[in-house]
C-alpha cells in the first residue's frame, strides 16, 4: 500500500484527509462511528473566545449540488474548548487544528495566545466581521489579510498557524501572497461562497439570515481552480477544500498544488465518507504506480492554448 503520510509545517499527519471547520464538531459523535484517529487530522468547530449561541434557525438550506449555511459559529468557546474537549481530541491520535475566529484583531491575538503550544496547528477563519471597521470581513482586503494574520501570529509563536482564505474577493492568489507576509506557515481553501435560496412560496430567502455559505460538491471545480492559483502564488504548504466526496476529488487538489485536503459537507451525507476517501486513495495510488502520495502534489500540466 502506498504512504499517504504527509507533513505540514514540521507537523506529519497519517493522512492528507481533514475533517473540515464547522462539519465535524470535536469529533466525538463521528467517533462514535469509526476511529476517528484513522484520520490525518480535525479542524475544530470555529472557537471564539467567549460561547456564542449562533444566527437564528432556519440556518440550513439545501440546494441542488450544494447546502447553504449561516449557523453563526455557535461554539461554547476556547476555554471550554481547553478544558473539556482538547485532551480527548489529542488522545485519539489525530492532528488536532483549533479553527479560530474573532470580532476584533485583538480577539485573534488571544485567542491564539491561549491556544499556543496546546493544538498541533491553528486555523485562521477570516472570513469574519471585523466589527471595529464596518463590518467587513477580515479576509476580503489583501491589507486587513495580512493585518489579521501578523496578530494572530504574535500569539501564535510556537505554533503553525494556516490562515482560511474567503473565495468571495477580488484575487484569492493575491490574498494568498499577503497572508503568507504576514506570517502564515499555510493557507487553506476555500471557504464557503455567498449564496441565497429562495422559498418562492412565501417569496423569502430560506435561511433566516438572508445569505448563507455555499459549500457541497457543485463548488469543487472553483474550488479546485483557486487551489491551482493560489498554490502557484505562494511559497508555503496549501490545504485544499470545497466539494470534495471521494478519492478522485482529493487527488484533483493534490494534482492542483494542495499537500492535503479537508472534507466537510460530505460527512453530513456519508457519515464515513472520509474513511472511504482514505481507502479509495490507497487503491488509487496501488493502481497507478504511486508509493507515496506525496507524489501527486502539484503535478498538473495545463494543456497548451
Amino acid at each position: 500500500m502506498a504512504n499517504l503520510s504527509v507533513k505540514i509545517c514540521g507537523v506529519t499527519l497519517k493522512n492528507p484527509v481533514i475533517g473540515a471547520s464547522g462539519t465535524f464538531g470535536f469529533g466525538r459523535e463521528f467517533n462514535e462511528l469509526y476511529d476517528i484517529g484513522t484520520l490525518g487530522g480535525v479542524s475544530t468547530k470555529g472557537l471564539t473566545l467567549e460561547p456564542r449561541f449562533g444566527n437564528p434557525v432556519p440556518r440550513i438550506a439545501e440546494s441542488r449540488g450544494v447546502i447553504l449555511n449561516a449557523v453563526g459559529l455557535q461554539n461554547p468557546g476556547v476555554e471550554h474548548f481547553i478544558e473539556h474537549d482538547l485532551e480527548w481530541l489529542k488522545n485519539t491520535g489525530t492532528c488536532v487544528i483549533a479553527n479560530v475566529a474573532g470580532k476584533t484583531l485583538d480577539d485573534y491575538y488571544q485567542i491564539c495566545a491561549k491556544l499556543d503550544g496546546k493544538v498541533d496547528m491553528i486555523e485562521l477563519n477570516i472570513s469574519c466581521p471585523n466589527v471595529k471597521s464596518g463590518g467587513m470581513a477580515f479576509g476580503i482586503k489583501p491589507d486587513t489579510v495580512e493585518e489579521v494574520t501578523r496578530y494572530a501570529k504574535n500569539g501564535a509563536k510556537n505554533t503553525p498557524l494556516i490562515v482560511k482564505l474567503s473565495p468571495n474577493v477580488e484575487s484569492i492568489a493575491e490574498n494568498a501572497r499577503r497572508a503568507e507576509l504576514g506570517g502564515a506557515d499555510c493557507v487553506s481553501l476555500i471557504n464557503t461562497l455567498t449564496g441565497m435560496a429562495i422559498d418562492i412560496e412565501r417569496r423569502r430567502p430560506i435561511i433566516a439570515n438572508n445569505t448563507g455559505g455555499v459549500s457541497g460538491a457543485g463548488v469543487k471545480p472553483i474550488a479546485v481552480r483557486m487551489v491551482y492559483e493560489v498554490a502557484q502564488a505562494v511559497k508555503i504548504p496549501v490545504i485544499g477544500m470545497g466539494g470534495i466526496t471521494c478519492a478522485e476529488d482529493a487527488i484533483e487538489f493534490l494534482m492542483a498544488g494542495a499537500s492535503a485536503v479537508q472534507v466537510g459537507t460530505a460527512n453530513f451525507t456519508d457519515p464515513f465518507a472520509m474513511p472511504k476517501i482514505i481507502q479509495g486513495l490507497h487503491t488509487w495510488c496501488d493502481k497507478h504506480g504511486v508509493a507515496d502520495v506525496n507524489e501527486l502534489v502539484g503535478t498538473l500540466q495545463l494543456n497548451e492554448k
